[in-house]
């Protein structure tokens, strides 16, 4: 078996990405996004390119040193969808939290990220870690923390050396009762900390993914033990990574400062980070072609008006790995629990349909553009390494649940006795993740009403009500909204299946339950990839989770011509580490 973890870490399918100059609509670009960074289902290999304002001109990242002709200094200028419902890492779940926190904390591992790395091909490198040893039976990892490293240098820390006392409390946040994450984390049976720069983790089962998990950037910051009474992680972000945290006022920006002493020596390359909060995305497009942001979320239509406004614009598009669905209350009494009805409703849809609405994949591809799509099923289109096409051979008679077929849906609903419909409360949000989700959330009600389905409406506050009651499982009626996008596979079954706290529909199928926790320890690549089919097939079967379109077709970002090394690109939300450290600006 060790042979295998060798394998896996060295061997991961690498995919290219792809240029264009349109796409579809992301979700505040680089430090807080959400959307615009995933895979495409090309197996192929090749560096990361993106497309400049002269139609064609492509960068050629291998061919140059992506360092040379540095010019330090500046202040790198971004924007966030909303504010989020707090800054601690562990105090909530929302991406608006995790990708402030990344900022500000380390995690013991991240993303490897250069110009010459394809997307879907970082790999987990060390942040705190110097170096990982794990034991022939894949159930022990002895980690060595990186001698050195510092926290920021400001009270009540002061620039103390990160010690295993930091990474014990910070484990203990992470996986205590009240974080909803805690789940991901369960299948660690111990942790023992020999010494001050020693951590030994002793697992249940093997686990393909653990270095994945460690870099994950929803579970396991680091913060110092005085985050426990010596200062408040809900106002203050102190922690040893590439930013350190000047300020927040809601409602209108973060600043950041650079980390002199990080331990990635030489780097960050600018001075600061400034992220606007910015809701709307006419203002946050208006802000970019106005000079005043160095990277925004473009949407399809817009592409080629920015093209021609800003001479040189860097235009950047990626297929996510961004699932959106709907899910439904626990009620057995409700009119969903039957799974003819929710076949019914996955069968309502229009998935082509509603792709060219959200996304204009047919006057782009007709433009000649490389705007790459598919349809989402429990694992999202553009996570290609574990994803099941519904439209393929593989998925077998379930296909048939995934195709817009009004005449059989209506067949379901009769054979459920809904024959005569039935009204529901359907739920999700607005203004916080992009036009093209606004776009279908809304068609999809019209779909609902063709099989006798009315849906009584109800945009949802993100923060007080959707992403701490409606995500969490507490709601009635139907709700539609984005799965956190995992860096690594295995969290979605995990968080959809089994018993923890962000089980959204409260499902309780102990086959799937078992598939979930299996993947983790299957023995094989290949074997590994067939648990995750069985998976999909099964959830197709009941469809206790209802896949729909947003996030399944190419995202897009504009980045300004002055800024430099675009092409270090991360899975969400890594990018203040893992991208930012690297950008520069060259401005006359």
């Amino acid at each position: 078996m060790a042979d295998y973890w060798d394998k896996y870490w060295q061997g991961r399918t690498s995919r290219r990405r792809f240029m264009g100059v349109a796409g579809a609509a992301g979700v505040g670009a680089a430090g807080l996004a959400l959307v615009g960074c995933g895979d495409d289902d090309d197996t192929g290999g090749g560096a990361n390119t993106l497309a400049t304002a002269t139609p064609g001109a492509a960068a050629s990242p291998t061919a140059v040193d992506p360092l040379a002709g540095v010019k330090r200094g500046g202040v790198y200028k971004t924007s966030a969808s909303g504010d989020p419902p707090t800054i601690d890492p562990f105090g909530n779940l929302s991406f608006l939290t995790k990708g402030a926190a990344i900022y500000s904390y380390s995690r013991l591992y991240k993303y490897k990220t250069d110009p010459a790395i394809n997307f879907a091909s970082v790999l987990p490198t060390g942040d705190l870690a110097a170096t990982s040893e794990a034991s022939p039976d894949g159930l022990k990892y002895t980690i060595k923390l990186r001698p050195g490293v510092k926290f920021h240098n400001v009270a009540p820390v002061n620039g103390r050396a990160v010690t295993t006392e930091d990474v014990k409390f910070s484990w203990g946040r992470a996986t205590a009762a009240t974080n909803t994450n805690a789940g991901q984390l369960a299948f660690v049976d111990k942790i023992e900390y020999p010494d001050a720069s020693t951590i030994a983790f002793t697992l249940k089962a093997p686990n393909a993914a653990f270095l994945d998990i460690l870099a994950d950037t929803n579970l396991l910051q680091i913060m110092p033990t005085e985050a426990d009474g010596k200062f408040d992680p809900a106002k203050v972000m102190i922690g040893s990574g590439p930013w350190v945290f000047d300020s927040y006022k809601p409602g209108e920006k973060f600043v950041f400062k650079k980390n002199p002493d990080w331990h990635e020596k030489g780097y960050p390359l600018m001075d600061g980070v400034e992220i606007a909060i910015i809701p709307e995305y006419a203002n946050r497009k208006a802000q970019f072609l106005a000079g005043n942001l160095d990277v925004t979320d473009l949407n399809a239509e817009d592409l080629v008006s920015t093209r021609d406004q800003v001479k040189g614009v860097q235009l950047y598009g990626e297929l996510p790995r961004l699932l959106s669905f709907f899910y439904f209350d626990a009620d057995p009494a409700s009119p969903v629990a039957d799974p003819r009805v929710r076949q019914a409703i996955s069968m309502c849809l229009d998935r082509d349909a509603l792709t060219d609405l959200g996304y204009n994949i047919k006057k782009l591809k007709a433009a000649g553009l490389d705007v790459k799509t598919g349809w989402n099923n429990i694992i999202p289109a553009g996570f290609s390494r574990f994803w099941l096409d519904p439209q393929g051979k593989d998925i077998g008679d379930t296909a048939k649940y995934f195709k817009y077929n009004i005449a059989e849906a209506k067949k379901l609903m009769e054979a459920a006795g809904k024959g005569a419909g039935f009204e529901i409360k359907y739920q999700y949000v607005q203004n916080r993740y992009g036009a093209s989700f606004d776009n279908i959330a809304e068609a999809q009600i019209g779909y609902l009403a063709g099989i006798g389905i009315k849906a009584n409406v109800e945009i949802q506050d993100y923060s007080a009500k959707y992403i701490t009651q409606t995500f969490a499982g507490n709601f009635q009626g139907i709700a539609f909204g984005y799965e956190t996008p995992f860096p690594e596979g295995g969290g979605y079954p995990l968080r959809h299946f089994t018993d923890n706290p962000l089980n959204h529909g409260k499902i309780k199928d102990a086959e799937l339950a078992k598939l979930a926790r299996d993947q983790q320890s299957a023995p094989t690549e290949e074997k590994r990839k067939a648990i995750f089919w069985d998976i999909q097939r099964k959830n197709a079967e009941k469809m206790y989770y209802v896949p729909s379109q947003a996030g399944a077709a190419t995202s897009w970002e504009g980045h300004a011509p002055s800024i430099k090394n675009v092409l270090y690109q991360t899975i969400p939300y890594g990018a203040p580490t893992e991208e930012l450290p690297f950008r520069w600006r060259d401005k006359a």
